[in-house]
């Protein structure tokens, strides 16, 4: 009989984030798409360090907009991702960037090892108004269940 191995990182990260997602659909009905009451209990909670540096009020309604492409008022389950996908971009973009003028820092993790990727800041990204914050002061890793972090 063949052993069955653990999931890998990146199919830990796929079930964490259709977790996330189904935690936050169907409140309203529809257990396949995000309403917009959905969406923004989403951002608060999942994103809060977003939401709460945003100025403007209107933020969370036209990226609601920009998201749902298909005009529905929902966000299924490939708009959302299309929200997760572009603050991955964000986060991956920022780290590649300060890479560069880190080096010493990865240095002092020894040898293979690297600095986190979201201890570096997303300025005017992810932080308008605090630019010296990080995501992972904001959003410390999920418990050791969950690799994506």
């Amino acid at each position: 009989m063949a052993k069955i191995s653990s999931p890998t990182e990146t199919e830990q990260c796929i079930e964490f984030l259709i977790a996330v997602f189904q935690k936050h659909a169907g409140r309203d009905g529809n257990k396949s798409k995000l309403s917009k009451a959905e969406f923004l209990i989403f951002m608060n909670t999942e994103l809060g360090a977003f939401t709460k540096n945003q100025k403007d009020p209107s933020v969370l309604d036209r990226m609601m907009k920009k998201l749902d492409l298909d005009s529905d008022g929902q966000l299924d389950f490939r708009e959302f991702l299309n929200r997760i996908g572009g603050l991955a971009v964000a986060c991956h973009d920022s780290f590649v960037k300060s890479t560069s003028s880190q080096r010493k820092i990865r240095g002092a993790f020894g040898p293979g090892l690297r600095p986190h990727p979201l201890s570096f800041s997303l300025p005017c990204i992810i932080y308008p108004s605090q630019p010296t914050h990080t995501l992972s002061q904001a959003h410390p890793p999920p418990h050791a269940g969950h690799s994506c972090w």
